[in-house]
């Protein structure tokens, strides 16, 4: 227990539940590190589209910038809304199932479980990827390293809320803090130079690609807007957990969605305003020397000295944590798809801390799997992002929109409908020109994806409604007095020994039919096991039924099976109780020193016979 408290810490009461609550301070990098990271690939993504452009696409990347902050700002009002209206949380698939059905709930649920899941993955990977590209030396690590992150960013979060925002927020305020800087300086230059700011460091890379073009498609910067979009991601989380914080927790929620929303307006605006006048174009990812934007940008205003490589540490280490949205938000939603029976129940449970464990580990296992399936390397995944994203984006605002006309009247329905209708139909819009888009660039995995989620939750679903119309009573709860014969009590015994001795004294006292079942492998062994009946036989009570059972071919569980089997068929009208010996270790490694037949022997009869064969385990305290 000392290894674990160390790990996860001390497990916390239900009554601690408020303690662990977080103030706004801590819910920005709770549930704002995958919106505000996005600034480091948002304006990138833009720019590599428009890369055949030359120079004249860096001029586009301001109005595009401009149009995905205007849908920035739709999207933060639609999602205040959703936060008043909805304070128990769920965001999303909340909205969606309570007024638009159950079926487009769950179409929101898989989306953003989809989008979540990708998260880790690519953040972590972009993370170690900006690293290697620093020290090239660590690109044979590069795997190695990603499953680091996704451990520490798993234990963080199995420490619950409360040490998972205050462990990343000098990281969050730091990446803050040096963009800000950078930006407050790229400006003051371009105000002094009269808009024609001269970079510190200017990069070939950066001159080399330089050019003209004499035609823009429109197709080229609807891509390049789509690809923009990616700096949406991650919008929606604080809706999800509204709960996570301190009362009164609506204004608290909503306090932290502006903040979130502010910063990365003016991070998304003053990278894309500082990238036009220093005519910063992208480079090609998958080239050599290749550096992203904002190395480009810091080196351009503030030249490659001791600042640079602090920034630059910053946006690498946000790039690694941003996964932790995910980890905030992922077995929340799970919890409340699970409260519908459309994913299993242990999800619903909190643990030791006060988190949804299980939806944790889940979380990390499948990122795990998707991070070793791409070695690392996960930059085909990218396009995906945002589909899901905005998939949640349209059916959360559609849903506000009929929950307010179901549910208001006047001024406040009028308002209402207004900004969230504007919101389904943006959100709508640029759901399609994503799916357009990005669709041969990856977007058909999320479109195959998705059904094939839905299909598993509703097998999900099916399963539970199945068990429930079994074990449901019939004509309410009546005990009857009729069979209530005491059970015929079978123990298997290997050998006699003090745990068999116990579990015979357990069996003796429920029925006057106890039978002593062992299995002999060798024809020789005679019936040395039953010596005890003999010497100490039981006082007052009728002594146990002998009975060996002969194995040629040294099977000693399917033995048992067959013969409680045999006992459970001709004794129709009695129920059959088997009584097994368990020893009881103190280290779980101690259980690979003894052979596990009990524990064998228990599943094959629960997965055998009727409903008439009960199991008692009798525990044996092993203190050595």
């Amino acid at each position: 227990m000392g290894i674990v408290n160390v790990l996860f810490g001390r497990p916390l009461a239900s009554s601690e539940d408020e303690g662990e609550r977080i103030t706004p301070a801590a819910g920005i990098p709770t549930f704002g590190l995958d919106a505000l990271s996005s600034a480091a690939y948002g304006p990138e993504a833009a720019l590599t589209i428009l890369l055949p452009l030359g120079l004249l696409g860096v001029k586009y990347i301001v109005p595009l910038t401009f149009a995905i902050i205007a849908l920035l700002v739709i999207v933060f009002f639609s999602y205040r809304q959703t936060i008043g209206a909805y304070p128990m949380g769920g965001g999303s698939y909340t909205v969606a199932k309570e007024n638009l059905g159950e079926g487009a709930g769950l179409l929101a649920g898989a989306a953003l479980m989809i989008d979540y899941l990708l998260n880790v993955a690519v953040g972590i990977s972009a993370g170690i990827g900006a690293l290697v590209s620093a020290v090239p030396s660590l690109e044979k690590h590069t795997l190695g390293l990603c499953l680091a992150v996704l451990v520490i960013l798993t234990v963080v979060n199995l420490r619950g809320v409360k040490e998972a925002g205050s462990a990343f927020m000098a990281p969050t305020y730091f990446f803050v803090g040096t963009l800000a800087i950078v930006l407050v300086v790229g400006f003051y230059k371009v105000i002094a130079s009269g808009g024609h700011p001269v970079a510190v460091t200017v990069l070939a890379a950066t001159a080399g690609q330089a050019s003209t073009a004499t035609m823009v498609g429109t197709w080229i910067l609807l891509k390049a807007f789509a690809s923009g979009c990616t700096a949406l991601t991650g919008v929606e989380a604080v809706s999800n957990g509204v709960q996570a914080f301190k009362k009164p927790v609506i204004p608290a929620a909503r306090a932290t969605l502006t903040a979130i929303i502010a910063i990365l307006i003016l991070l998304l605006g003053g990278i894309a305003v500082l990238v036009k006048y220093y005519g910063i174009m992208a480079t090609d990812p998958g080239a050599a020397g290749y550096q992203s934007v904002l190395s480009l940008l810091t080196a351009a205003v503030a030249g490659k000295g001791i600042f640079y490589d602090v920034t630059m540490l910053s946006v690498l280490v946000v790039l690694c944590l941003s996964a932790n949205t995910s980890f905030a938000d992922f077995p929340r939603l799970c919890r409340m798809i699970a409260r519908d029976d459309y994913l299993p129940h242990s999800l619903s449970t909190r643990g030791r801390r006060l988190v949804f464990s299980q939806g944790i580990w889940g979380l990390a296992i499948l990122a795990a799997l998707l991070l070793i399936l791409f070695r690392g390397v996960t930059d085909r995944l990218i396009p995906l992002f945002a589909l899901g994203a905005f998939l949640a984006f349209t059916l959360s605002q559609a849903g506000m929109v009929a929950h307010w006309w179901k549910n208001a009247k006047g001024w406040e329905a009028a308002h209402g409908i207004a900004i969230n209708g504007i919101g389904a139909v943006a959100t709508g819009l640029t759901l399609g020109v994503i799916l357009v888009a990005k669709f041969a660039a990856g977007a058909w995995v999320v479109v195959m994806l998705v059904p094939a989620l839905l299909i598993f939750m509703g097998r999900i679903r099916r399963h539970y409604d199945l068990t429930n119309a079994e074990v449901a009573l019939k004509g309410g709860l009546v005990l009857s007095a009729e069979n209530l014969e005491p059970p015929i009590v079978l123990v298997p015994v290997d050998r006699w020994n003090a745990a068999t001795e116990k579990a015979m004294q357990f069996a003796l006292p429920l029925s006057g039919d106890v039978e002593a079942v062992h299995v002999t492998c060798d024809a020789d062994e005679g019936q040395a096991p039953w010596k005890w009946a003999e010497d100490r036989p039981p006082q007052g009570r009728r002594p146990p039924k002998m009975v060996t059972l002969p194995s040629p071919y040294r099977l000693v569980i399917h033995p048992i099976v067959d013969y409680v089997l045999k006992v459970e068929k001709e004794n129709p009208a009695r129920t059959v109780a088997v009584v097994i010996p368990t020893m009881v270790e103190r280290h779980w490694y101690h259980y690979f020193l003894h052979n596990q037949r009990g524990q064998m022997l228990t599943a094959l009869l629960l997965l055998s016979g009727e409903k008439r064969i009960n199991i008692i385990n009798v525990p044996w305290n092993l203190k050595a």
